[in-house]
């Protein structure tokens, strides 16, 4: 338990201040100690007020014309990517997200030296980006591909959080119903959130609290590198075991 309250520590510290990322950090720290399978779920409950209350918050600022195609999207996807999650090889998965991890982490710090306003996406590629997000999302909880597509779309931290929330919270409501139907969530996870939902309040305030006084990019350049470090570990453990 432990290390699963560093993690969400971590992980919503993170959120508050950015507005995702929480997963991915989450992930990455118990993928050593967890399976995939048993990790998702809880986050998914502890993400569901957080994402709900950034949806609430930056109502006004939301963009309709992105978020409405995506959600629907990302909730196409999510069906075929909880039954990997239930049924795939547990050591494969962490590979895979291990993979994820940093590729989307190099992804977020590419972006920083870019030079310039980002170049129009073409609509093909939004469909690529949400459904791919929607199976990682059934998978892992992980929305990153979202949010590396949102933020090239909307103009403000206050859209980007928004719109990005909203878009979370359709795809938590959705994968609540189908982990309880597929049987990935179990009432002993209820009572592992209920234990952790205390500190992800705690963290998920500090963060909001913090993005008012601190540089939000310096705090996402170490967050890509700490995820790459991550991903790369988690890779070369597991295909030790996979092959022994």
């Amino acid at each position: 338990m432990e290390w699963m309250i560093f993690a969400v520590l971590c992980g919503y510290f993170i959120k508050g201040m950015c507005g995702f990322a929480n997963t991915l950090i989450i992930g990455s720290i118990l993928s050593f100690v967890k399976n995939n399978v048993d990790i998702s779920p809880v986050e998914l409950l502890l993400g569901y007020p957080a994402n709900s209350f950034l949806a609430w918050k930056f109502r006004r600022k939301i963009d309709w014309k992105v978020t409405l195609p995506l959600s629907v999207m990302v909730v196409l996807g999510a069906v075929p990517g909880a039954l990997i999650l239930k049924n795939a090889d547990t050591q494969v998965i962490k590979i895979v997200f291990g993979l994820v991890v940093m590729f989307l982490a190099l992804e977020m710090l590419l972006r920083f030296y870019r030079q310039g306003e980002p170049k129009a996406t073409h609509p093909a590629v939004l469909v690529i980006f949400a459904l791919l997000s929607g199976v990682m999302s059934g998978m892992f909880g992980i929305g990153a591909l979202l949010a590396a597509y949102i933020s090239r779309t909307v103009k403000g931290s206050g859209s980007f959080k928004g719109t990005l929330g909203f878009v979370f919270f359709v795809d938590n409501t959705f994968r609540i119903i189908l982990y309880s139907v597929t049987g990935v969530l179990q009432l002993e996870t209820l009572t592992t959130v209920a234990v952790l939902l205390p500190f992800m309040l705690m963290s998920f305030a500090l963060g909001m609290l913090a993005a008012k006084k601190v540089n939000e990019k310096n705090i996402k350049k170490l967050v890509t590198v700490l995820l790459m470090v991550s991903g790369l570990s988690l890779i070369l453990s597991n295909i030790g075991s996979l092959f022994s």
